[in-house]
């Protein structure tokens, strides 16, 4: 076959695996290790950082600490060209590939040899069909699409999602699950056993709560 899967019917490539409605309602055991995938190329804007305040709403950075501390490995993967990418990704304490020019191929590549996965355990998720679908599946690797944070984007982003909108027809995301009950009943379950678990790296929390500052904004 020619390489990068371009066999596949051209549709195919940019239709999802999954839809989502937010990272949040991915779960971690079912529709990640369940399907034997341990290790996530992840968008940024959009994705997990909100584009129009430049935070990372609450219910994102706490499945982000499960997802890491169930075993799963992440690289940041983006087409940003901008330094505070870098930043972001050092607060967040994870690997980056930036200027990655998706969804052309070698960043996708590039991205997944930085985390050690191979393409049948390896899943891309973010926010745009010809950006993060495309490019996974022009790599072997499933794509799990998001919703995008907020409605807020770059203008030729803005022109895709009309023709997003007619892929996609009438597919309505998973939604997500009630993010207040599932916090209170994991806030109840931590008490219970006098500890809470790691959200982000120290340094990573840091740096929300001080683009939230920035802001004037609640990262929620």
């Amino acid at each position: 076959g020619r390489p990068f899967g371009l066999q596949v019917r051209p549709m195919a490539l940019l239709t999802p695996d999954r839809y989502f409605s937010r990272i949040s309602a991915i779960d971690i055991e079912r529709d990640l290790l369940g399907c034997g995938l341990t290790h996530v190329l992840l968008d940024i804007d959009n994705t997990v950082r909100a584009r129009d305040t430049g935070c990372v709403p609450r219910d994102v950075g706490m499945w982000l600490g499960r997802a890491r501390e169930a075993g799963v490995s992440f690289c940041l993967l983006s087409n940003n060209w901008h330094a505070d990418v870098y930043r972001f990704a050092g607060e967040l304490e994870l690997p980056i590939v930036a200027k990655a020019l998706k969804p052309l191929p070698p960043a996708f590549l590039a991205a997944r040899r930085k985390i050690g996965g191979a393409a049948a355990d390896t899943v891309v998720v973010g926010d745009q069909l010809a950006t993060d679908v495309l490019g996974a599946h022009l790599t072997g690797m499933k794509a799990y699409m998001l919703q995008p944070l907020v409605e807020q984007d770059l203008p030729h982003t803005l022109l895709l999602r009309n023709v997003e909108r007619a892929i996609l027809g009438d597919r309505k995301p998973e939604p997500a699950i009630n993010i207040a009950e599932s916090e209170a009943s994991r806030s109840a379950a931590r008490r219970g056993q006098g500890s809470a678990p790691r959200r982000f790296g120290q340094g990573a929390q840091r740096g929300v709560e001080g683009a939230s500052r920035e802001t004037g904004r609640e990262s929620l």
